[in-house]
């Protein structure tokens, strides 16, 4: 049973996802800091370095955005993208050049140092759906397991997607009527073909200028559409601009009877000891009820996270201890990168393990318990140092 709060504090609004009166997700947005992540754009090429097979392009913010040849030429795959693709058979003055228009996506925000990162590879959200223009994948939610439930949904969207474009099933359209999928489909279609549209028409313009056209739904719209059909109960917040905005997405999305809204003026976030386990969701070291402990520590290229058997002395042997303090921490590390968002390359430092069969224990508690994830995580397996590497994308 799922809950979500919102609340907006001055400038700031916090989202706390709930399951059974424990938090498990927890965003925060502010309004001086623009989130552009999902947004497309008329851009145009402002410079073209060859020798890196790159360019800036400027979407019309303050500093210019960052594109590489991978995310120019089109996808050969949708699993690894151009990831594996020899770049070096490819020249980048072939496919843009400077002063031109572009269109383009914004897939990674810029921080202090780095401007945004933008791709040619534009993918568009829906309820059940991510729809992909120009390519012709379509893939499913790997935490749809049932193979008939496969087959159905890949049948539904062959029936029903247009020859230029590829489909991410997502996890929501298991048992899904037809109809609702058919919907969602045309839906973001329509928005795709409105955003070609804009396009085609303002970069025909002599003296063109960088121009927003489409705009990401921002934190609240994004955990919406992820958690309407998962189990969701109740939303609560307190103002009434966001208890408006949330009644009109229910009724868009057929959802109100199924999910209840609430308006208070109370500290919302004191139901449940919200405020309290947030609080806890930054602490440096978490105890694990056997007596370990885990620590996390994040740097500019990665997330390392250590585990350690703590006060914890076992019972058995040593390869028996070590396994359950392990396993206790691989439940409580994918719940804390769940819960703090941690997104990159995460490298988790397991106390060492003699026997092949108990890492592979590990690796398949890992994998289990990253299932409850929303976010795609992916784990690579243990280095010939013994750490286990693996990635997540951040929301």
């Amino acid at each position: 049973m799922q809950e979500i709060f919102i609340k907006q504090e001055d400038i700031k609004k916090i989202v706390a996802v709930v399951e059974n009166g424990k938090l498990v997700e927890k965003y925060e947005e502010k309004e001086e800091q623009e989130r552009l992540e999902g947004n497309i754009y008329l851009g145009k090429v402002e410079n073209v370095l060859i020798g890196m097979q790159a360019a800036f392009v400027d979407i019309g913010i303050n500093k210019n955005t960052f594109i590489h040849l991978k995310d120019i030429i089109p996808k050969i795959s949708n699993e690894t993208g151009n990831k594996n693709e020899n770049l070096s058979k490819y020249n980048i003055k072939d496919y843009i050049s400077t002063g031109k228009p572009i269109l383009v996506q914004v897939k990674k925000d810029a921080t202090s140092k780095k401007g945004a990162k933008v791709s040619c590879h534009i993918s568009m959200p829906g309820r059940f759906i991510v729809l992909m223009p120009e390519t012709e994948f379509i893939t499913i939610s790997k935490k749809i397991e049932n193979q008939q439930e496969k087959n159905r949904l890949k049948n539904i969207v062959k029936e029903n997607l247009p020859k230029g474009y590829g489909i991410i099933i997502r996890t929501s359209a298991e048992g899904k009527e037809e109809d609702l999928i058919k919907q969602d489909i045309q839906r973001v279609l329509k928005q795709h073909e409105l955003v070609l549209k804009n396009f085609e028409e303002l970069k025909n313009n002599k003296d063109f200028t960088p121009s927003l056209l489409y705009e990401n739904d921002g934190i609240i719209g994004k955990t919406l559409t992820d958690l309407v059909d998962q189990n969701l109960v109740k939303i609560t917040t307190n103002t009434t601009k966001i208890y408006n905005y949330v009644k009109n997405f229910l009724e868009e999305t057929g959802m109100q009877k199924n999910i209840k809204l609430e308006l208070k003026n109370d500290d919302i976030l004191k139901i449940y000891d919200i405020e309290e386990q947030i609080e806890k969701a930054s602490s440096h070291k978490i105890w694990l009820k056997c007596g370990g402990f885990i620590t996390i520590d994040k740097t500019e290229a990665l997330t390392a996270i250590d585990v350690n058997s703590g006060k914890y002395v076992g019972i058995k042997d040593l390869e028996q201890t070590v396994y359950t303090v392990n396993r206790e921490a691989s439940f409580e590390i994918a719940k804390q990168i769940r819960l703090r968002d941690i997104g990159g390359i995460i490298i988790i430092d397991y106390i060492d393990m003699e026997r092949q069969e108990t890492k592979q224990k590990i690796l398949q508690t890992l994998e289990e318990a990253l299932k409850k994830d929303r976010s795609k995580t992916q784990i690579v397996g243990f280095t010939p140092l013994d750490l286990l590497e693996m990635t997540r994308k951040q929301i």
